[in-house]
């Protein structure tokens, strides 16, 4: 981030706190309760999504292009709970709400990237599904290991390359007068208001970032789903229509929980109470990562049957190993 230091090869000296302080949920009643809630989903969402990455890891039917994405979808879900609730618990929980300016940084950079990165594995589900409706036959030529772990590395090569500008352009800013994050984390429009130079250039990335990390995301997955309908008219039978509907239906309730209330929290930001703003962000970042192993369990036959198999078999052992 350096190169962000230099202004442009120009001897501009940047005032920097040497820590910001963090005052999300200041002033809301009982908020322990809230924050053992979130431990509770910490712990569900670290289990759910470390027993999806572990019968894929498994189970050798489940190394399908598909289940390489769901993989890292998986793990994406485990790193962004790992990220957000432990620090966030340390800082409320146990009060410390004091956080150096260089962790503070390292802080948002992990987490914008990872819930950047969530929103590019739907695209990527997303594009699974469309090949896998509309080109039926050829799925398993066009669909392939290679293009679907080269797709995974550009988005995650994209989303970081995009987070880290965003975060070294806040290099560039002097901080003259109040250091209190007004949020739970070190969000990036709460600091970058705080600094008493020119804050255009973050302005204007705090503007384009949701643009493209979530309007042309969900743009992509509506479109895809428009010519996913439009290939499911064509098939004859209705049987055959539900049948491959149905290979959408978890990909399309983990496009409804991740995007629908963030949509929400950001229409409506300015219209209802700080600490009301801050509660549902929080929960619209930390629910979703829980949520989406669950939603996949119930909706995939394929990893249902592959846990009974394993829990059978592990029964098995279990039994023979009594007997001896």
């Amino acid at each position: 981030m350096e190169f962000f230091n230099s202004a442009l090869g120009r001897n501009i000296t940047f005032v920097r706190p040497a820590y910001f302080i963090i005052s999300g949920f200041t002033g809301v009643p009982n908020n322990r309760y809230y924050f053992i809630f979130l431990g509770f989903i910490f712990i569900v969402s670290v289990v759910g999504n470390t027993i999806v990455m572990g019968v894929i890891i498994v189970d050798h039917n489940l190394r399908s292009p598909k289940y390489v994405a769901v993989f890292n979808l998986a793990l994406t879900d485990l790193l962004i709970n790992c990220a957000f609730v432990p620090k966030v618990l340390d800082i409320f929980l146990f009060n410390h709400n004091y956080i150096s300016y260089n962790d503070c940084l390292t802080f948002m950079f992990f987490c914008f990237s990872l819930v950047s990165m969530q929103s590019m594995n739907l695209v990527v589900l997303s594009f699974d599904r469309l090949i896998a409706i509309v080109y039926p036959l050829h799925y398993h030529v066009k669909m392939t290991h290679k293009l679907m772990l080269s797709l995974i590395a550009f988005f995650w090569l994209f989303v970081i390359t995009v987070t880290l500008i965003a975060v070294g352009l806040l290099t560039r800013l002097s901080f003259c007068g109040s250091v209190v994050i007004k949020s739970y984390f070190c969000d990036h429009g709460p600091i970058y208001w705080l600094a008493c130079n020119d804050v255009t250039p973050n302005f204007v990335i705090g503007c384009l970032f949701p643009f493209v990390i979530l309007g042309l995301p969900l743009g992509f997955i509506l479109v895809s789903y428009c010519w996913i309908a439009y290939a499911l008219i064509k098939i004859s039978t209705f049987q055959e229509r539900i049948k491959a509907l149905k290979t959408c239906t978890s990909h399309l309730l983990l496009v409804a929980l991740n995007f629908l209330p963030t949509i929400f929290v950001y229409s409506y930001v300015g219209k209802i109470h700080l600490n009301a703003r801050i509660i549902n962000l929080s929960l619209t970042n930390i629910i979703p990562p829980m949520l989406d192993p669950i939603i996949y369990v119930l909706q995939t036959q394929e990893i249902i049957d592959s846990l009974k198999k394993l829990l059978k078999n592990r029964w098995k052992h279990e039994i023979a190993t009594v007997k001896e």
